[in-house]
This record gives C-alpha cells, sequence and structure tokens, in this order.
C-alpha cells in the first residue's frame, strides 16, 4: 500500500460535535449588554402665520422681495441695526487695581499706608517659653575612671521678640550627677538539663501521595511488548514536541534504560534541538543510508552501532532520533521505509514516543497511526486548538481506526499560570471521546523554548507527568 488507497483524502469540514462546545465558549460567558434607547428627535417648532420657515440643510433659500436687506434686485444690503440692542448694554469687565494710583492709597474710609508695606499690626504677647527638661549622665561612669565635668548650660535659643529669658535659664539648669560605683556582674547560673519529655523530636518521613506510589509502580512493571506512543495534533504550536520529549524524559527516569523519543515530522521538526545532547549532527537521513547494514546485526553489537546514530538525554534517561531538516527528505518517508525503522527501534528499545508532524495527508503520519499502541492527542485550552483534535478524531473514526480513538488519552498543556477559562469545558468534553483526560500545568522552565532539562521542573509539573505518564502505559503493564 502507499497511502492513497486508506480514504484518507477528505475536506476538512467542521466536527458536529464540536459546534455545541464552541458557541457555548462563544456565547455562555457574555453578559447580556442592553439594548441602546434611541434618540429622542427634537420636536418641530410650531411656524406663524407670515413667518417663513426655516430653510433645510443643502436648499437654497428663496429671495423674500418684502425684506428688507433684500432688494429687488435680489442685491444683499446691510442689516439695519437692532434698537434692542442698545438697551441691554454688555457689562464692563473690571479693571485691575492699580497699587500706584494716587485715588486707591487716599481713600477716607481706610487707614493710610503703602500698599507694599503692609498695615502694623497689634502687638501680640510674647508665647510663654517652657522650660528645657532637665537631662542624665545615659550612663554611670566605669569604675577607676574621674566623673565627668558637667557640661555648663546651653545658651537659651532667642525668642521672636528679640530677647532670651536668662532667668529661666539659670533656675532650670541641669545638676550634675554623681558618680556611682558599678558592680561587676554577677556569674551565670549553671543550667539545669531540661528532661526528656520536654525536648522530645518527632521525626516524620515525607512520603509522596498515593496517586504518585501508583504511577511509578505502573511504570515499572513489564509492557508486554515494545510499546509506541504516538503524540498526535495537526494543529501547530500545541506542545506537541515538548509533550514526546517530558513524556520520554519521565518513563526513562523511572524504567531507567530502554526510552526513545523519534522526531517524525516532516517539516524539520525541532525535537533534535531541544532535546538530547548534540554530540554529533547525524538525523534520520544518516541511518536510512546504513539501514540495511544495521538491520543484520544483532544483540550488543547492533546496540553499540545504533548508538552512534542516536543522541542522548543530559541525565542519560532516553535516547533522541533526530529528524532531517531539509523538508524535501520526507519524500523518502515511505510506508515501507517507516515500517523498517520502527521495527528496528523496537528491538533495541521498550517505549518509543514518536513526535509526528501537522500533515494528515502525508503518508509517514498515516504509518504511524496505524503501528502505534497508544495514542496521545495534545492540545491546550484554546478553541482552535481543541477544533482541530476533535476534527482528527473524526478522520480516524472514519478510516477505521475507532478503537485506538477511544482508547486515546487527551493530554492538555496549560501555557500560562492562572485559571483557564475553557479548561473544565475541554475536559469534560475529551472525555466523552478518549479513554482519559490529563492535565499538566504551567512551568517557567518550558516557556524559553530551549532545551527541555527534567530536573528543571517544579516537583508539582513533575509529579503531575508521572500521572500522565502512568496513564498512557497502564492499559499494557502486567
Amino acid at each position: 500500500m502507499d497511502g492513497t488507497e486508506t480514504g484518507w483524502g477528505r475536506p476538512a469540514e467542521p466536527a458536529p460535535r464540536w459546534r455545541a462546545l464552541l458557541d457555548r465558549a462563544r456565547h455562555g460567558h457574555r453578559a447580556e449588554e442592553p439594548a441602546e434607547e434611541p434618540k429622542a428627535e427634537p420636536a418641530p417648532v410650531p411656524q406663524q402665520w407670515g413667518q417663513q420657515a426655516p430653510p433645510t440643510r443643502g436648499s437654497a433659500r428663496p429671495v423674500n422681495p418684502l425684506d428688507s436687506r433684500q432688494g429687488y434686485d435680489g442685491q444683499r444690503r446691510a442689516p439695519e441695526p437692532d434698537p434692542r440692542a442698545a438697551e441691554a448694554p454688555r457689562p464692563m469687565p473690571q479693571r485691575p487695581i492699580n497699587p500706584l494710583d494716587p485715588r486707591w492709597q487716599a481713600r477716607p474710609d481706610q487707614q493710610q499706608h503703602s500698599f507694599f508695606e503692609p498695615a502694623p499690626r497689634s502687638p501680640q504677647p510674647p508665647p510663654p517659653t517652657q522650660p528645657p527638661p532637665p537631662t542624665r549622665a545615659a550612663y554611670p561612669p566605669a569604675p577607676g575612671y574621674p566623673p565627668p565635668a558637667p557640661q555648663p548650660a546651653p545658651p537659651a535659643a532667642p525668642q521672636p521678640n528679640g530677647y532670651a529669658p536668662q532667668a529661666y535659664a539659670q533656675a532650670y539648669a541641669p545638676a550634675p550627677v554623681a558618680p556611682q560605683p558599678v558592680s561587676p556582674p554577677p556569674a551565670p547560673a549553671p543550667v539545669a538539663p531540661s528532661s526528656p519529655a520536654g525536648a522530645r523530636i518527632e521525626w516524620r518521613q515525607t512520603r509522596p501521595d498515593d496517586g504518585t506510589e501508583r504511577a511509578v509502580a505502573v511504570m515499572r512493571r513489564k509492557l508486554g511488548k515494545p510499546r509506541v506512543l504516538a503524540f498526535a495534533n495537526p494543529k501547530g504550536g500545541v506542545h506537541k514536541t515538548t509533550a514526546t520529549v517530558l513524556a520520554a524524559a519521565t518513563i526513562g527516569s523511572v524504567r531507567g534504560r530502554g526510552v526513545l523519543a523519534w522526531d517524525d515530522n516532516e517539516l524539520r521538526g525541532t525535537l533534535g534541538l531541544r532535546a538530547g545532547s548534540a554530540r554529533h549532527a547525524r538525523t534520520i537521513k544518516h541511518l536510512l543510508a546504513d539501514l540495511m547494514r544495521i538491520e543484520a546485526l544483532h544483540g550488543d553489537a547492533l546496540l553499540q552501532e545504533l548508538d552512534a546514530y542516536l543522541r542522548h538525554a543530559s541525565d542519560g534517561s532516553y535516547d533522541v532520533l533526530a529528524g532531517e531538516e531539509n523538508p524535501r527528505f520526507a519524500q523518502r518517508l515511505d510506508q515501507a521505509t517507516v515500517r523498517r525503522v520502527t521495527d528496528l527501534l523496537r528491538r533495541t528499545h521498550d517505549v518509543i514516543c514518536v513526535d509526528t508532524g501537522n500533515n494528515v495527508e502525508s503518508v509517514n503520519w498515516q504509518t504511524v497511526m496505524r503501528m502505534a499502541d497508544q495514542l496521545v492527542i495534545t492540545t491546550v485550552p484554546r478553541e482552535d486548538a481543541a477544533f482541530t483534535a476533535d476534527w482528527m478524531l473524526d478522520v480516524l473514526e472514519e478510516s477505521g481506526m475507532g478503537d485506538m480513538v477511544a482508547n486515546a488519552v487527551t493530554l492538555i498543556s496549560c501555557p500560562s499560570p492562572g485559571a483557564l477559562p475553557l479548561l473544565e469545558d475541554f475536559k469534560k468534553h475529551f472525555a466523552t471521546r478518549t479513554r482519559a483526560v490529563a492535565v499538566v500545568p504551567y512551568d517557567p522552565a518550558l516557556e524559553v523554548g530551549s532545551s527541555i532539562e527534567y530536573g528543571d521542573l517544579q516537583p508539582e509539573t513533575r509529579q503531575a507527568w508521572l500521572r500522565a505518564a502512568s496513564t498512557m502505559l497502564e492499559p499494557f503493564a502486567e
């Protein structure tokens, strides 16, 4: 089969199941806005008899021969002055007062003084002065040293009225303080040992929750045979590559070895750049060039030879098969070639996580879907990402893979911190179409988009990935 006889070519029609969810997401959370009230038009002014109606906009006003401002010849004359305008003169603005004007300096109702010199005020009694508080020495003098000489009283500050109360300053001068002998501090008394009951310390060993322990136990079991996990969603930017890397890192950290992440994106995937140490530049292109020779090897010789084409994580928990950066190379990934590579990887690894591309019509995408043991749908709480994932499930069901869709796992990645309004709706919707729904929280270590390190994740993120990875492998654990 060359991939064209499977009936995959169908137009991208909207999924019927998703229309209700889209309508509820768009209109369910909006508040009903009040209808705008029509503006009332102004009432028409009644026209009196003999009075000409006001002209409308854009219309020419007819010439009134009886108008004094217009003659019989239509020429406009100057308007005659209105006698009523002279009866109500406009108020004159108030003139500012000139302080140098002698008329304002000599008024009979005011006292004679200059504008720039304020009028003399009535004498006010000086404020009562308070004596300064008596001072004391902060610390008594040390034994063996002469007492400090008494300091003279500071002169009183001049008062606003120009005199200083010398009598009060002398009367309330601070008296010298006589030195007092200081006894040495007593020796510290021996402290009696406390009772064992009062100093009892209880040590409690922190243990992970039951869900984390169960997830670790599931991933450590035997899987019967090597399993292929396909991470798919035709929409880009839905954390498909991130989910593939973190799933391989989580499973590899528990199982220890035998886990591989494969970049099968036909349009220049970035899994090889974000996962594994780039100790060489070999990709699947170089593997296909020597595929026939490598397939003939067995045992340790096969492991040693295949290791030269793989990259490894920094902690050694999983391996990486990088994709080719040249988009034209996808033409060589036909159905037979993809099957040969998958069978070769199954001989050396127990779990193979495949990062699929975005083209559901490509041959390698269809081949991986038919060879996968577990389908993982990656999405984010966005309408376009969830709609594309729901449409892909309809395509797979129409192609005869309804059992894979029913056994699939929906993985929802939170792209930002805080509450997400559509998260609960997506969980309820995909729970009706797939076997389980797993949610992984936002982590700032994944925000930069560079290399993914499993050890840099927060503890809450690692625990969420442990539960999600165990959900993927739970149907195959013995």
